[in-house]
């Protein structure tokens, strides 16, 4: 059994707690994730299945997008709405003044990571050291912010503003609420936060529910998706039948032989004319070059 699985999470979970349903649902202990949701967040959490497991680090790469509530002067330890209260203050901004603020969070910019996240300090994640009141250094991080829309905004003492967010592996959004919060003057927390899209994928069109895969019994296996279709964020290279062959024991290309103007760096899915997924290549020196190959 090979293929993803998208999942609708609903909020009290933590990803490993969707995988370990997941493995109860399909009896198949191969199933990771490919990133990280906090259990206050819902939305979408990709599960890889069996070898799809080795494709889980190119979907976690792939472009994210999310729906975040931002409450404004009010500042919790998590830096969302699960944490501890540690100051209030009235923040009366207007519209505008957030509006005026947000272009500058778009783009590659500077992140201290928040206490509650799994990075690891000295072997331990910082989750755990913050559950034990320790704070240790941080170093900032660059991430990308694609862009931010203003899809709501509600005015008062505590302004609460509705963000749609499209940004690069390892952003933080409870930082950028905070740090949006710091630049009008205050502090900021989330109060929600909901993950709709992950590459091509959409929660709403895409996604089930932990219930509605357990409700599919034996045949959860017809929702299992191709893990060509799972990685659309990746530019697909169609080859004949003598190429696909080499392809499956890890040959390497000349990209322009195989008539790609191809980026140093860049990733392709190499299928074959039924679109079978063969493995996903990486340009080096004009070569495409197998990082994992379906054999």
């Amino acid at each position: 059994m090979i293929g993803f699985l998208f999942i609708d999470k609903q909020p009290g979970w933590t990803s490993h707690d969707v995988v370990a349903k997941a493995r109860g649902i399909t009896r198949i202990k191969k199933i990771g994730h490919a990133g990280t949701l906090d259990p206050m967040a819902t939305g979408l959490v990709v599960l890889g299945v069996g070898r799809a497991t080795k494709l889980l680090r190119y979907v976690q790469d792939l472009r994210k997008t999310y729906v975040a509530e931002v409450t404004f002067g009010v500042a919790t330890d998590s830096l969302d709405a699960d944490g501890e209260v540690l100051s209030t203050q009235s923040m009366p901004f207007g519209e505008s003044n957030l509006l005026a603020q947000i272009p500058h969070f778009v783009g590659e910019i500077q992140q201290m990571p928040p206490m509650v996240s799994a990075l690891k300090k000295d072997g331990r994640r910082l989750h755990e050291l913050a559950r034990e009141g320790i704070e240790v250094d941080r170093p900032l991080r660059t991430v990308t912010i694609y862009s931010i829309d203003l899809l709501s905004f509600t005015a008062g003492d505590h302004p609460v503003a509705v963000l749609r967010v499209a940004c690069g592996k390892g952003t933080y959004i409870r930082s950028l609420g905070d740090d949006l919060g710091v630049a009008l003057g205050g502090r900021a927390h989330l109060t929600a936060l909901r993950r709709v899209q992950n590459g091509d994928v959409l929660v709403e069109e895409h996604a089930i529910t932990l219930d509605e895969l357990e409700n599919l019994g034996d045949s959860w296996p017809d929702v299992l998706v191709d893990p060509f279709v799972a990685l659309g964020g990746i530019t697909a290279v169609a080859v004949d039948e003598d190429t696909a062959r080499l392809a499956l024991h890890g040959r390497r290309f000349s990209a322009s032989g195989l008539g790609i103007e191809a980026v140093e760096g860049e990733l392709f899915r190499l299928c074959d004319t039924s679109n079978n997924l063969l493995g996903v290549y990486r340009v080096s020196d004009d070569m495409l070059v197998s990082e994992v190959v379906f054999s």
